[in-house]
């Protein structure tokens, strides 16, 4: 449930690594995943991710491959957050307050801050300077 310290947000970036080909945070990404099975960790996520994973997928004619990654990720994330305007209002003064922050991570950080989920896991340093949020290591 959300507001669970042991509460992991994950990024789109985590399971694509893990489908992808091999890089260096393939790896450490599914360690991540492997935590989250062995129960250390309960992961959660948002519509807005899953909706990037199909945008990349479709983007690169590659809906077979996106349509396994969709579903085994949904399976791994306990929680899928949706996305209201309470999270783009955050994400809003998330831009105007952060520098460098991107638009698609300001949209994540608003959800996790409206739900008060505080830890991310995302290889996206943008995340590292918004007030109340922690992206944990991924090694």
């Amino acid at each position: 449930m959300p507001g669970d310290t042991d509460m992991v947000f994950v990024d789109s970036n985590i399971p694509m690594y893990v489908a992808g080909r091999d890089h260096p945070n393939r790896a450490p990404a599914l360690r991540l995943l492997q935590r989250a099975r062995s129960g250390e960790l309960e992961l959660c996520t948002s519509t807005e991710v899953l909706q990037e994973i199909l945008y990349r997928y479709a983007g690169m004619g590659r809906l077979d491959i996106g349509d396994q990654v969709y579903d085994l990720f949904v399976q791994q994330c306990a929680i899928v957050l949706p996305v209201t305007v309470a999270d783009t209002d955050r994400a809003r003064m998330l831009l105007k307050t952060v520098d460098g922050m991107s638009v698609r991570d300001a949209m994540h950080a608003g959800v996790m801050l409206q739900n008060d989920v505080i830890q991310v896991a995302s290889f996206d340093k943008g995340f590292d300077a918004v007030p109340g949020l922690t992206r944990i290591t991924l090694d």
